[in-house]
């Protein structure tokens, strides 16, 4: 296991695959300093592994964006939420593969982290999962929307982006922020055995290059769309 520049964040790499855990013994918020780690790892990853697996603590994928800092300011916000989104776009188009072990509760930004993975395997246990902002009263950016268009079922996309809709993660199979759901205590090694098998069947060049093509509109139409929503971006209406 090797240490990143946060505590919260680490890295380890068994044959091809990078196992990048993320624990800071709490409800694991996005600050700078996780989102930092996470980009090092990824980093290190696209360098040396042929897939990631992604990977919460017991209980908890991520709460989202650290609330400490969204409540700071305008400008502290809106900072943090495009540090986020740079670093959901660059998973949305990496060139290997990447499973996301959901752990447990995955709110908002850990809805997005979600629908940004190739494979997304979740722990069988009490926990929400969905993009809870309007009931919070922030407006969700035109851009996450663009994504949820892309990787939640249709039947879904209302509910969950306008009506806030939250999930079990049984239900959330159904509506695609997740693959398929095993028991807790085999999580990890599901992940794991997915993205070895990746690994080993897929060429990586050709995966890179049909990701271009089956993400690449959205990703760009995403690119352009994160300035102008960075700039309007809010934490929270009036009721």
């Amino acid at each position: 296991m090797s240490a990143t520049s946060s505590p919260s964040v680490s890295y380890e790499l068994t044959g091809d695959v990078a196992l990048v855990r993320v624990d800071d013994g709490k409800v694991n918020v996005l600050s700078h300093e996780v989102i930092a780690a996470l980009q090092e790892s990824l980093d290190r990853a696209e360098s040396e592994a042929k897939a990631v697996v992604l990977m919460g603590r017991p209980g908890k994928f991520t709460a989202g964006f650290d609330l400490k800092v969204m409540q700071s300011g305008p400008e502290a916000a809106s900072n943090l939420f495009r540090a986020g989104m740079d670093l959901f776009v660059r998973l949305y188009e990496f060139p290997i593969p990447v499973v996301a072990a959901c752990t447990g509760h995955a709110f908002a930004a850990g809805a997005i982290w979600l629908m940004c993975c190739d494979v997304r395997i979740g722990a069988d246990v009490p926990a929400k999962i969905g993009l809870n902002e309007t009931a919070i009263g922030m407006v969700l950016p035109t851009s996450v929307v663009t994504l949820a268009r892309d990787r939640l079922s249709p039947r879904h996309v209302h509910s969950s982006v306008l009506l806030a809709r939250l999930y079990s993660p049984a239900s959330a199979t159904d509506v695609g922020y997740l693959d398929w759901v095993v028991p807790e205590d085999e999580l990890e090694e599901a992940a794991m055995a997915e993205a070895a098998g990746l690994a080993e069947s897929l060429s990586i060049k050709a995966f890179a290059a049909t990701r271009r093509i089956i993400r690449g509109p959205v990703a760009e139409s995403v690119h352009q769309m994160l300035d102008d929503d960075t700039r309007s971006f809010t934490v929270g209406l009036a009721t």
